[in-house]
């Protein structure tokens, strides 16, 4: 995801839009430390993974998440370059749309442009159902906080009555223009982060952190390093980068850094650290605080007990009703950073141009409507599978389908920037930020990485912890759904571009 998610999908749909206006280039107007405040909403993002990251592979997931900040810098350095190469485009799809996309197009089908559009659907994917992931969490904490004694259709309807909700004021506020820019994405980020870290710090205080948990489970009882274990492993690592990785928000702000050949490098390094020490410091202190036993027990509300344990009853009302208020926070913004990448795919011919639609305020309704649908009927299938039809489907049915477009999404940005640096149409272009020297190896590495790594081993992770085939078929579904779409747009009439009006 990661705002990770959404706020980056924003930015590259703001991209898109100024871009096709005509525009020779965005305002440079933000600072590094702008970008380096960004990334402090990120680690939110972990929430609603831990619970299962942790039940796979107990302790290890702290080694997991470190990892995967750690491979954030690798596939990052790649994109802050490419970003600044390309400072029109819509971000890390739009790039890999004008790398692989030929100068004289052909053919009505191009394949390039089909590339291109591809990766910008599944990063689409990745970062929209943050709605419904946070929505169902939110729903998760309400029912813990209040001891609710649900069960059946009456589960469901707590989860349809929470997403509404949020849908409404989602719509409420986004039809009103609440789009978020660096400054307000600053404040935001601030906001999200510090009623989790207040929580987690507390944790430390009451001495409720016992370092014994973790020497003690620091692998699954019955953990032998078979090849069952090294693939489940590794697909925590493929569904881990889903919100580890998501601090490629400080990249997307590459074009418009004041100098971004000095702001990009310092904004990632420092955005990456406190990542690095963030996602460090929560998994470390909610599995030292709980233990594997204590993580089981709370599921996906895991901040719950800690919250209980640091505030008591009362206080942790205060805490965990600020912490919910950070989660909305995280849905708007992927809210609208989502609606804006599907307005932004309508301008550019890769979607039905009734995603061009937009209000008095410039903001993409019809795209909004179809994000509110889309997520609603996310909760509600998922929702019905786990409350009424009682198959194990949960919140990490949508995270791990979501983090498969994602491997894909990154396969195919990453493997756009590779050709940036070896086609000669591209590799002589002005570099205002340069990654290091044969970088481009590594990435090769990254590319094999994603696609056939990452991807088939949190397809397999996905299998085993929901005993079945429903998160590969929903991904599959959602993503794939996208090509036979996107055919029938090249066929079918001219496409009013909306970006010209």
């Amino acid at each position: 995801m990661s705002e990770n998610e959404g706020n980056g999908a924003g930015r590259s749909c703001l991209q898109g839009e100024e871009a096709a206006l005509g525009s020779s280039g965005l305002a440079r107007s933000v600072s590094w430390k702008q970008g380096m405040f960004i990334a402090l909403g990120v680690p939110l993002l972990i929430l609603p993974s831990i619970y299962d990251v942790s039940s796979i592979v107990w302790g290890l997931c702290i080694l997991v998440w470190s990892l995967s900040v750690l491979q954030g810098f690798v596939q990052n350095l790649a994109y802050g370059e490419m970003v600044t190469v390309f400072p029109n485009a819509t971000g890390l799809p739009g790039c890999a749309q004008t790398v692989f996309t030929p100068e004289a197009q052909t053919s009505r089908y191009d394949k390039g442009k089909l590339i291109g559009a591809f990766s910008a659907w599944c990063y689409w994917f990745a970062w929209t159902p943050v709605v419904a992931i946070f929505t169902m969490l939110i729903g998760d904490y309400l029912i813990q906080m209040f001891t609710m004694d649900v069960s059946g259709w009456s589960g469901l309807a707590v989860y349809m009555c929470v997403g509404i909700v949020i849908v409404l004021l989602m719509l409420l506020l986004g039809s009103r223009g609440l789009e978020g820019g660096a400054k307000l994405g600053t404040i935001l980020a601030i906001v999200s982060i510090v009623p989790m870290v207040v929580i987690l710090l507390g944790a430390f205080v009451t001495g409720m952190f016992d370092f014994g948990n973790i020497t003690t489970d620091w692998t699954a009882p019955g953990w032998t390093w078979s090849m069952q274990d090294i693939v489940l492993l590794l697909g925590c690592f493929g569904l881990a980068q889903w919100s580890a990785c998501a601090w490629e928000t400080a990249a997307i702000y590459g074009p418009e850094y004041k100098e971004p050949g000095k702001d990009v490098p310092k904004a990632l390094f420092v955005c990456g650290i406190i990542c690095l020490i963030l996602y460090f410091f929560v998994s470390t202190t909610v599995f030292g605080s709980l233990g594997a036993t204590g993580i089981d027990e709370a599921g996906y509300a895991s901040l719950v007990p800690i919250s209980e344990f640091v505030f008591g009853h009362a206080g942790s009302y205060v805490a965990l009703g600020l912490l919910i208020v950070a989660m909305i926070l995280i849905i708007q913004t992927g809210f609208l950073g989502s609606s804006r990448t599907l307005h932004s795919m309508s301008c550019e011919g890769n979607l039905p141009s009734w995603f061009h639609k937009l209000n008095k305020h410039g903001m993409p309704t019809n795209a909004m409507l179809f994000v509110s649908v889309f997520n609603l009927l996310l909760v509600l299938i998922v929702g019905y599978s786990y409350w009424v039809a009682e198959s194990g489907d949960t919140v990490m049915t949508i995270l791990s389908a979501s983090a498969m477009g994602y491997c894909i999404a990154n396969g195919i940005a990453l493997a756009a920037y590779v050709k940036t640096k070896t086609n000669p149409r591209f590799r002589d272009l002005n570099r205002p930020f340069k990654a290091p020297r044969g970088w481009k190896y590594v990435i090769m590495v990254m590319v094999a990485v994603q696609f056939f790594v990452w991807l088939p081993c949190l397809i397999y992770w996905s299998y085993f912890l929901s005993d079945g085939y429903t998160p590969a078929i929903l991904g599959a579904v959602i993503i794939l759904v996208f090509i036979p779409v996107w055919c029938w747009v090249q066929k079918s009439a001219k496409i009013d571009g909306c970006c010209d009006k």
